[in-house]
Order: structure tokens, then C-alpha cells, then sequence
């Protein structure tokens, strides 16, 4: 099989799919991002490079026979381009990366993917080479949702469809058949600390814990970056908020950290379930 390139970014997720295959023995090399990939993913690094440096990239990908490439890890500082200066393989293709960089999220990663495929590279996903990451159909931990929180998953995941068809999120919180929160560009986390400031102040109201975050892709989303993600922090936040479960879909999102994701939400008595849009929502 050909050689892959990591091309990582923040989070723990690529040093996750780093021992995925060296696990199954696949050949890889990673590449960090300077100022986004963390501590453990930039020892591991065959190099470091910065926004700017397109032409080092492809040289770097050239060098190491690399013909495939995986975009993996979050991205949360604004592109420096001041090393563009001493890269002419980036200045030469300049106008095709200021294309890239109009329109919306979806819209930017197609066109980020084409960067590299019109340069000879297939770009994969989570799905090719670490499918066991995904999430799976039906409940993923101890604890099943109740009949009530039916509603409110079912709610949410429209709610959902509702802003990927406009490009806006992927996530949504309903609580006792009310929608109480959309994401917007502030991510899933900044979305769950705004609900438990909603249910402390008194806007929310429940008695016990109710409600559910629901995780999808977007209609017609290429799976191959931006996957829908979920981890422990989202389990955490999630119980700040109130919540009594979490939902995703199934072979849409992602499980990061999956075990301690699932120890969490057990732990927490929090249902983490993964929802198949094609099949009944509700089992009963």
C-alpha cells in the first residue's frame, strides 16, 4: 500500500491514528502543523511545517514517496503566511490557495482537497484507514436512553440538518422538546458551556438531568476532514450542561479517545449512542 502522510493538526487525534497503523503496519509519515500540533504529536513528527510553506510540503511528500494524505487534528489559529517570503513553491501557486480560501467551511476543504489531488495525491479519510474510530449504530456504553430523551434526539438531529444544509454547524442541544442551542462558529464546546449558563441563570429548566447533544455531518459533507467529533471533554461539558446523553451518527463522527470517552460517560450515567438516520430512531 502506498505510503500515507499525516498531516496533523491539534488534539490527540493524531497520534490515535499514528498507532492505528503502525498497529496494522501501514507506512506514514506525519507532518505537524507549527503552532497546532501538540507536545506528543510534534516528537513524533518527521517534520514541522507552517502555514506558508506549500512548496516545503509537496518537496517534503515528493522526498518521501508519500502519494497519499490524511488531514486529521483541529485548527485554531488564523494561517500565518509570513514564511510564504522564503517559499516560492507557495508563491508559484498562490492564486490557486487565494481561490481556495473563498467561500464556506465546506466549500474551503473541498477545494484544500483539490489542492493536493491536482497535484497527483489521493486524499483518505478516517473511514479508509482507521474505520474503528468511528462511531458505530445503537448504544456505545452502559447506559440506554429513556423513552423521553427519544424526542428530543429526534429534534435535535433536525435541527442539525437544518444548519449543515446552510453550511453553519454540526451540532444541536434540545431539552423536554425544545431546541436550546445551535452551533454556530464557535464549536460544540463553546455551545455546551453557553447551556449550562442558560440552565444555571433559569432559561432552561428540567427536573433532572434531560436533554440531549446531537453530532452529524452535513449534507452531502465530504467524510474525508472535518468528521463530527466527540470526546471526553464533550462527556464533561455535556454533564455541566445537564444533559442526560449524547448522540452522533453512526459512521458519520468521530469517538476520540473512545475508551475514556465511554468510561466517562458511564461513569457519569450519560447514554452515548450512535443513530443511523436511515432506521427508526426510537427501538420501542
Amino acid at each position: 500500500m502506498p505510503r500515507i502522510a499525516l498531516i496533523a493538526g491539534n488534539g490527540t487525534l493524531p497520534c490515535q491514528i499514528a498507532d492505528g497503523l503502525a498497529a496494522s503496519g501501514r507506512d506514514f509519515r506525519i507532518v505537524a502543523i507549527k503552532g497546532e500540533a501538540d507536545q506528543h504529536t510534534r516528537a513524533r513528527a518527521d517534520t514541522q511545517l507552517g502555514w506558508g510553506e506549500i512548496g516545503r510540503l509537496y518537496r517534503f511528500l515528493q522526498q518521501t514517496d508519500c502519494r497519499e494524505v490524511l488531514l486529521i487534528g483541529g485548527v485554531s489559529k488564523r494561517p500565518d503566511f509570513a514564511s510564504i517570503l522564503g517559499d516560492f513553491g507557495t508563491l508559484k501557486r498562490l492564486p490557486t490557495i487565494i481561490r481556495a480560501l473563498a467561500g464556506g467551511d465546506d466549500s474551503l476543504l473541498t477545494k484544500v482537497i483539490r489542492l493536493f489531488e491536482d497535484e497527483g495525491y489521493r486524499v483518505v479519510g478516517i473511514k479508509d484507514v482507521a474505520p474503528q474510530l468511528l462511531a458505530a449504530s445503537g448504544v456505545l456504553g452502559s447506559i440506554r436512553p429513556k423513552a423521553d430523551d427519544w424526542g428530543d434526539v429526534e429534534l435535535a438531529l433536525k435541527a442539525t440538518e437544518k444548519l449543515g444544509e446552510l453550511d453553519i454547524g454540526q451540532a444541536a442541544v434540545a431539552v423536554g422538546g425544545r431546541v436550546v442551542a445551535l452551533e454556530g462558529a464557535e464549536g460544540t464546546d463553546a455551545m455546551l458551556e453557553r447551556c449550562a449558563e442558560l440552565r444555571r441563570i433559569g432559561r432552561i429548566r428540567s427536573r433532572g438531568r434531560a436533554g440531549v447533544l446531537v453530532k452529524t455531518a452535513k449534507p452531502n459533507q465530504d467524510l474525508r476532514v472535518d468528521l463530527p467529533a466527540v470526546g471526553p471533554r464533550t462527556v464533561d461539558l455535556a454533564v455541566s450542561a445537564g444533559l442526560a446523553g449524547i448522540a452522533v451518527e453512526a459512521s458519520g463522527a468521530l469517538i476520540a479517545e473512545r475508551d475514556e470517552t465511554i468510561r466517562k460517560a458511564d461513569q457519569a450515567k450519560l447514554f452515548l449512542i450512535g443513530i443511523d438516520r436511515s432506521a427508526d430512531l426510537d427501538p420501542a
